[in-house]
């Protein structure tokens, strides 16, 4: 029997445009407000950081950028000197590889360990347009015709075209395409995922982590600017700066701890890391086999669980057609039924399965290198029942789901994780 994993405390700060702020600035505050979460009086004790971001290069860090961030919290006494630090960088999956590496060191007999990711995707001396261009570094530059020929390829069989824009995000083009094909082949509609937007906008109004905060209705999603046909820039997560950590121990550290920290652990059922599957003429299998399927099955075998034992889902809406695409792949409900699923209001925090009562990342935000740790956090404090306004009713299982880069027409990495839970 593998060891148990326990999430031992979780921290992370608002998502927010914060220009500013620094990289070490953003990780103490969500550093600090872990360790307090898990009543740690010993950072010494942590026995190795998984430390995750994307885009530091933009500023100039190439390597070593974990090292680089923490040395002056080292030397202020904040963070354990001479720690063992692995940068971790998988695109928008980042974070949540970076919680593999803590989870993998705990049932390899670790008794401590640490996820740590932060991203800043502002600055004050360049403009969003040149942030977007070295972005698009997370698909495959070295071969772009190699990137690109699959979704030409899905594009031309759906009557489409396939636009590309350097203000826009290359990620935004993709899911255009997948959204595109999806209408075309069960006929999802543009106000299915427009509910999807809406949804999730106006869950984020209670929640102070989350970096839009305002209601939006369905004919308001559909007003907005579009971004790429058939998205709207409501339909779009938008770029955010923030850090967040996530401590996780073993099950001897956990039983020595006292009862109030022991009763705030949240229990790992199930966690999986799949790659995406490329085909010998550089296609991938378009749904069935998807990393995040092949993902969330092993996670639903490790936990022994089916998707109707979940109470709530947190999945990684970059673009909201993704919710759509991802209920299905989760096996919430059948293929080609998530537009119908989603519009019924099923996925609303009072439905079926709630899904996204955070907000989601096109209001909670995703700031890429932190995402996926930001989502554990909101999974954990919901199992809690500390989620505050976004509470959704006395949950015990919640599945969080993390999608990194793109490998032709399939994620190049999909993380997919199962949390037991109760108040403490």
């Amino acid at each position: 029997m593998s060891p148990s994993v326990y999430i031992l405390g979780v921290g992370s700060t608002p998502v927010r445009k914060q220009p500013e702020r620094g990289f070490t600035d953003l990780v103490a505050e969500a550093f600090t407000a872990a360790v307090e979460d898990a009543r740690l009086d010993d950072v010494d004790r942590i026995e190795g950081t998984w430390f995750s971001n994307t885009l530091m290069d933009f500023w100039g860090q190439r390597a070593v950028r974990g090292q680089a961030v923490l040395t002056p919290l080292m030397r202020e006494g904040v963070f354990p000197n001479g720690n063992t630090i692995i940068n971790v960088e998988d695109g928008c999956a980042s974070g949540s590889v970076a919680f593999n590496g803590a989870w993998s060191a705990i049932r390899q007999g670790a008794d401590l360990a640490l996820a740590l990711g932060v991203e800043k995707m502002h600055d004050s001396t360049r403009s969003g347009s040149e942030f977007l261009q070295w972005m698009d570094g997370t698909g495959n530059m070295l071969d772009p015709d190699l990137f690109w020929g699959p979704f030409r390829s899905i594009a031309a069989e759906n009557g489409l075209d396939l636009k590309q824009d350097p203000n826009r995000s290359l990620g935004m083009d993709a899911y255009s395409v997948f959204a595109l094909t999806h209408m075309n082949t069960y006929g999802t509609t543009i106000e299915q995922i427009a509910y999807a937007a809406a949804k999730n906008h106006t869950n984020a109004v209670g929640n102070p982590r989350a970096q839009y905060r305002f209601p939006m209705t369905i004919e308001e999603v559909l007003a907005d600017r579009v971004v790429a046909e058939p998205l709207t820039r409501a339909m779009c997560a938008p770029r955010g700066d923030a850090g967040s950590a996530v401590l996780v121990c073993s099950q001897s550290y956990l039983d020595a701890q006292p009862r109030e920290v022991r009763e705030g652990a949240v229990l790992v059922r199930g966690h999986s890391l799949r790659g995406g599957l490329v085909d010998t003429d550089g296609s991938t299998t378009w749904e069935k086999r998807r990393a995040p399927v092949r993902a969330a099955d092993d996670a639903y075998a490790m936990a022994e669980v089916a998707p109707t034992d979940l109470d709530l889902v947190e999945l990684h809406d970059a673009a909201s057609f993704a919710e759509i695409a991802l209920v299905e792949d989760l096996g919430l409900c059948a293929r080609g039924e998530g537009g119908p699923f989603t519009a019924s209001g099923a996925t609303r925090p009072d439905g079926q399965i709630p899904v996204n009562p955070s907000g989601g990342l096109v209001s909670r935000g995703h700031p890429i290198g932190a995402t996926g740790l930001t989502m554990l956090h909101e999974v954990v404090l919901q199992l809690r029942q500390e989620a505050g306004p976004v509470q959704v009713n006395a949950p015990r299982l919640g599945l969080v789901e993390n999608g990194g880069g793109l490998l032709g027409l399939d994620n190049a990495v999909s993380a997919v994780t199962i949390l037991e839970g109760g108040p403490r």
